[in-house]
């Protein structure tokens, strides 16, 4: 028998096994399952009653909160392609996105509006505008009311929609290289797979209490609103993450569960705490890290401060996303403390179905232990479908069978990888994904600038963040300081350079390209790794 893997499936076991046990801890609203499984049907049938048929896309723009839960089980249902959008975009972005995905409905908060309304005329595929707030009011003139709407629709289980498990489910934009975001596709079986690895390598159960301090935007919430779901645990959902209130809920609510990027974790561990607080916190917590190299010292403070588990895993939106996951092993049990950190460290061994290679220049695989570095290569189900209307993209990083990360890693003999640089020169600034070329095309619009490049420099709260390296016209004068304030102008603030160098010639290859290593060797000299 088979029976297409759906993530839908997971939220079906939950109302089966847990229907009376609490499902949603979101501000003042609490949702058993079958009160959360009634939402989500509703969702389903107000779709489905908009004439939103499968394949169709459904944007959705909201922080953290309940009803971004209801969409990735409500899109599954009717075969739904959701399109999780980052709130922390500028009107431009969202105008290419919603256009180039074909969005045909787009549900937001209604305090994000004004990131829609002066591209609103220009989103000519979307048919319906739906807005939620949590005030109790209704949504504002131009925007239908979500929990009107909602409130309107059957509570009855929908039909299930004849859903291919090798249909994209997700279509989540992400920078690249080139500037413009790519639409990645994740299928349902991508979505399942991924999700019962995290089952087992997070060893989550039952009577876990799951805190979303991640945006549930990144690649559907890395895939953790499907696993909690599935094995009935409480999700607790912080709408956006201050250490003040993250503490709270932990020891409120008793978290057993988070994911946190490094930028987070160093955040919870600078926050001053008193003794009864510090007391108050459970002391058995697995924090997942991930989106940077957490530092041993982050790792070690955490574990020894608030008797968190660190598990560090490594992916790519484009894997949906783990690849690995780092733990000491059974046999490591005699190492000292200090080794065993070490090895937390390292960027992590492959889950299951996963198969790795770390290949040379020439895609010779390197040996371990040899010290030489290579880029890591994946071949998986968690590996996309393909990028949204972009087929040479898709065939420049799926190559013979085999997705190519653009990370550079050592191997060792324990099937650990440890990345330690890009081979393309995408950022990643506090988990977000900044693109060097779409900065430095900004830079060359200033009148002061004749060249520029943009680089990732070693930042201790965000890992690495973007600095420009900038050559002036002749006569021209211009500060750093007003460089960084006309990128903060026109770009989301996590895009724009934290310092700015100048120089008055770049270097360049024979060709005549930038060598860009050069200039990184500038930022990272000293350093133990190329990668924040």
């Amino acid at each position: 028998m088979i029976i297409p893997l759906n993530e839908y499936d997971f939220l079906k076991r939950a109302l089966v096994v847990h229907a009376d046990k609490e499902a949603i801890v979101s501000g003042a609203l609490r949702l058993t399952y079958r009160e959360f499984g009634e939402r989500v049907y509703q969702w389903a049938n107000l779709m489905r009653g908009l004439g939103v048929a499968k394949g169709d896309r459904v944007a959705i723009l909201m922080p953290n909160s309940h009803r971004i839960l209801e969409a990735f089980f409500g899109a599954s249902i009717l075969g739904v392609i959701l399109m999780p959008l980052n709130f922390r975009l500028l009107p431009g972005d969202f105008d290419y996105i919603l256009n180039h995905g074909g969005a045909k409905v787009l549900l937001i908060e209604e305090e994000l509006a004004a990131l829609i309304e002066p591209i609103r005329g220009n989103l000519k595929t979307i048919e319906q505008f739906i807005a939620a707030n949590d005030d109790g009011k209704t949504a504002s003139d131009g925007w239908q009311d979500y929990e009107t709407l909602l409130g309107e629709a059957a509570k009855n289980e929908p039909a299930l929609a004849d859903i291919d498990e090798n249909e994209a489910s997700a279509l989540l934009y992400t920078s690249g290289t080139t500037g413009k975001p790519k639409g990645v596709m994740l299928t349902h079986r991508n979505l399942y797979m991924n999700a019962m690895n995290s089952i087992v390598e997070f060893g989550i159960r039952e009577d876990d209490v799951y805190l979303h301090t991640l945006a549930q935007f990144h690649c559907n919430g890395w895939g953790l609103p499907y696993a909690v779901t599935g094995m009935g645990a409480t999700h607790v959902i912080i709408r956006k993450f201050e250490p003040a209130e993250f503490f709270n809920l932990v020891a409120g609510e008793q978290v057993t569960f988070a994911c946190m990027p490094p930028t987070m974790i160093n955040m919870a561990l600078n926050y001053p705490l008193d003794d009864e607080m510090l007391a108050a916190l459970p002391k058995t917590t697995r924090i997942g890290t991930a989106g940077s190299a957490p530092p041993m010292a982050s790792i070690q403070g955490a574990q020894e401060k608030f008797g968190w588990r660190v598990i560090q895993i490594y992916g790519l939106t484009e894997t949906s996303p783990f690849l690995t996951v780092s733990k000491v092993k059974p046999t490591m049990k005699d190492l000292s403390d200090e080794e065993k950190l070490r090895v937390q460290t390292k960027t992590g061994y492959p889950m299951l179905g996963v198969d790795l290679r770390v290949v040379d220049d020439e895609g010779r695989d390197v040996a371990p232990d040899s010290g030489a570095v290579g880029e890591v290569l994946a071949r998986s189900n968690v590996v996309m479908k393909g990028y949204w209307q972009q087929p040479e993209a898709t065939d420049a990083v799926i190559v013979d069978g085999w997705f190519h990360t653009g990370d550079m890693a050592l191997l060792d003999r324990e099937g650990f990888i440890e990345v330690v640089d890009r081979k393309k020169d995408l950022i990643i600034s506090g988990g977000e994904n900044v693109s060097s070329l779409e900065v430095e095309g900004l830079l060359y619009q200033h009148p002061a600038v004749l060249e520029a490049a943009i680089i990732a420099a070693p930042d201790e709260r965000w890992g690495e963040v973007p600095a420009a390296i900038v050559v002036l016209k002749p006569g021209a004068a211009v500060t750093e300081a007003e460089l960084i304030e006309f990128c903060r102008e026109h770009l989301a603030h996590y895009k724009c350079p934290k310092k700015v160098d100048f120089l008055e010639v770049l270097p360049r290859t024979a060709t005549g390209k930038i060598q860009k290593n050069l200039l990184r060797d500038t930022f990272w000299s000293g350093q133990t790794k190329r990668v924040g």
